[in-house]
């Protein structure tokens, strides 16, 4: 999707962080920008921010474990903006601790809203993408947590299963004209490290110390990259149609480490010829082929 002047963009979690980074960068190539969020504060800051900048914005308060809501925010910005080209699924919360202090509410939160808000996601918006017959693009926001899965179990886990479903769906949906991609940043200024705090009652009794207050102040005097660079890379990769969208290379060595071993685990044995022929299409994708190189490209 090079040309994106014009184009209507859904973003979850769109009010704070990587999400208004993204919202900033889509609203600067000239997209008409539709961002949802649980906590009302961040979207009036959103806003604000956004009229600083002359620029309009259709902010929602809009839970993504709720998919009756989401169906519902889907229809009224059908309905309001005539169309919708792109959906952005980055709600997400970075629970972490150690896997085995975490109770079944945890795992119920972190599910639902990194795995099942995704779906959520998709189930209310690709229908409306859907809908126009132009093509669109969805990008999942993963972590380089779900790449190089080395801390927080339960975190990592989600954004591995986030993963794996953009992978899928880039293969479903490339013939409809719908780009998918997977959205791996690293680490990144943002909220992300302290919004546990605000956990909904059905999900009370966590195994983790409720976030310090301290954490998000060190964080932000760190090296980090920002959610204004992090979204705009979001707009290149979106424009490229790229199926990974990484951001921080200092990841490289560490992620080409992990499928080293995962390629050395192996059997080391000849192929069984009958077996492979019976099962081609789980044994790889056209779409993991290196790109055609391109003549009038710079070198």
């Amino acid at each position: 999707m090079r040309d994106v002047h014009g184009k209507v963009a859904v973003i979850t979690g769109g009010s704070s962080g990587i999400g208004r980074g993204i919202a900033l960068a889509f609203a600067r190539a000239g997209m008409r920008v539709v961002v949802t969020g649980r906590r009302a504060e961040h979207l009036k800051e959103t806003a604000e921010e956004f009229a600083q900048h002359g620029w309009d914005v259709d902010a929602r308060r809009v839970d993504v474990t709720d998919l009756a809501a989401m169906r519902e925010a889907a229809d009224d910005i059908e309905l309001r903006h005539g169309r919708i080209d792109v959906l952005v699924n980055n709600a997400g919360i970075g629970l972490t601790g150690p896997v085995a202090d975490a109770t079944s509410s945890d795992w119920d939160w972190v599910i639902d809203v990194n795995i099942r808000g995704v779906g959520h996601g998709i189930q209310a918006f690709l229908p409306k993408i859907r809908a126009h017959g132009n093509g669109g693009h969805i990008v999942n926001t993963s972590s380089m947590g779900g790449l190089l899965p080395i801390v927080a179990g339960l975190y990592s886990m989600t954004k591995a299963a986030v993963i794996a479903l953009s992978e899928a769906l880039h293969i479903e949906l490339q013939q409809e004209g719908i780009g998918v991609s997977a959205y791996c940043p690293g680490p990144t200024h943002s909220n992300i490290a302290v919004g546990t705090a605000d956990r909904p009652a059905k999900y009370a009794g966590s195994g983790y110390a409720a976030p310090d207050p301290a954490r998000a102040e060190f964080a932000k005097q760190q090296p980090y990259m920002s959610a204004e660079e992090a979204g705009e890379r979001v707009l290149d990769g979106m424009r490229r149609g790229d199926l990974f969208i990484l951001t921080h290379p200092e990841f490289a060595d560490g992620v080409a480490a992990r499928h080293a071993t995962i390629e050395a685990a192996f059997p080391d044995e000849p192929i069984d010829t009958e077996r492979a022929a019976a099962i081609p299409f789980l044994l790889s994708s056209p779409v993991y082929a290196p790109p055609p190189i391109d003549p009038a490209s710079p070198k």
